[in-house]
């Protein structure tokens, strides 16, 4: 598309020749004659500098030259969203109203008129599935399970009996919900399973990554606010209680019963012990072990997890140790050295 007409649709202001064809999207090393990038962080001067790209978009505040035609926008993330749906509209998949007939949904399910299943798919009975929500192929949806308006889901992701998913939630491939938690109680030297009768309820707006899960509650409900952003492999435990615009990134583990606040960024290969609470807007580090609860707006890194501040002092003394050990055996041989001249 030409340049100003991709510039009015990321509601940005151009410093450019407005006729310029863009036919795509790359990183400013990538970025070939026709394609648009993206700058945001100081560290990338030097590509930029040398970015073979015709357009780059980047904050209204940014000061600095560049090789190509720039676009200022309030938000670089946003407009680079913006470009994404623009270019690729398959990342957010539009289907035509309608069952394919290689898909199973039974006379006791309720699809809104403007719902897409696609093939290979499962409603079963009592199951309400709201207004534009696309089922991609391969989806099961349980028994009396409740899907908003506008939702996603995508190949072979399933949402079993009794769910409940707000609107515009995505769920990305391969995706659980409502799986049965892990509980189980010994008898005898013999593990026997708990039921677990509960259900899960995801707000609006939340996205579940590929192939991860939230367990269903044992009883009672596994709850996912609204916005909630969960990256690809994470495992969210039953009864688990996520927080508003809480986000966790890859492989991360919540156990049973946690609650975690609204605004937490949890990183990857994080693993977060069962019936702790963690504030709102506090931060787990990539593979930090959280043993105990954390206080609203801490930082917490490294294993058993602690404010990063400590963690980070902790980890610089560690590194210390060998010359430490050099150190005190030097002074042990001046010291025995002393002790033989005094006798």
């Amino acid at each position: 598309m030409k340049l100003g007409e991709l510039v009015e649709r990321i509601e940005g202001s151009l410093e450019g020749d407005t006729e310029l064809e863009i036919s795509g999207i790359a990183g400013l090393v990538e970025a070939v004659a026709g394609e648009l990038s993206f700058f945001s962080n100081p560290k990338y001067a030097s590509s930029l500098a040398e970015t073979k790209a015709s357009a780059v978009i980047v904050a209204e505040d940014w000061e600095g030259s560049s090789p190509c035609a720039v676009i200022r926008v309030k938000s670089p993330d946003k407009a680079m969203a913006m470009a994404g749906y623009a270019f690729e509209p398959s990342c957010h998949p539009l289907a035509d109203p309608g069952i394919d007939v290689a898909s199973s949904v039974h006379e006791d399910a309720c699809l809104d008129a403007s719902v897409s299943v696609g093939p290979f798919c499962v409603v079963r009975p009592g199951a309400v599935i709201g207004p534009r929500t696309v089922l991609v192929s391969g989806c099961y949806v349980g028994s009396d399970a409740v899907i908003g308006s506008d939702c996603v889901l995508h190949a072979n992701s399933v949402v079993r009996e009794r769910v409940v998913l707000g609107n515009r939630v995505i769920l990305h491939e391969g995706a659980v919900v409502g799986g049965e938690g892990f509980g189980n109680y010994l008898e005898n030297g013999v593990w026997q399973k708990i039921p677990h009768i509960g259900t899960v309820e995801i707000g609006d707006d939340a996205e579940i990554g590929v192939n991860s899960t939230v367990d269903r509650a044992r009883f009672g409900k596994t709850v996912i606010g609204q916005g909630v952003k969960i990256d690809n492999l994470v495992m969210v435990g039953h009864n688990v209680q996520v927080g508003d615009h809480t986000v966790m990134a890859a492989q991360a583990g919540i156990a049973g019963s946690a609650t975690i606040g609204s605004h937490v960024a949890i990183g990857g290969q994080a693993g977060l012990a069962g019936h702790l609470h963690v504030g709102d807007t506090a931060r787990v580090g990539a593979q930090a072990g959280v043993t105990k609860n954390i206080t609203e707006g801490v930082y917490v890194t490294g294993y058993p997890a602690i404010p990063h501040d400590k963690a980070a002092k902790g980890h610089a003394n560690l590194m210390r140790l060998q010359k430490w050990k050099e150190k005190v055996k030097l002074l042990e041989k001046k010291l025995a050295a002393l002790e033989q001249e005094k006798s």
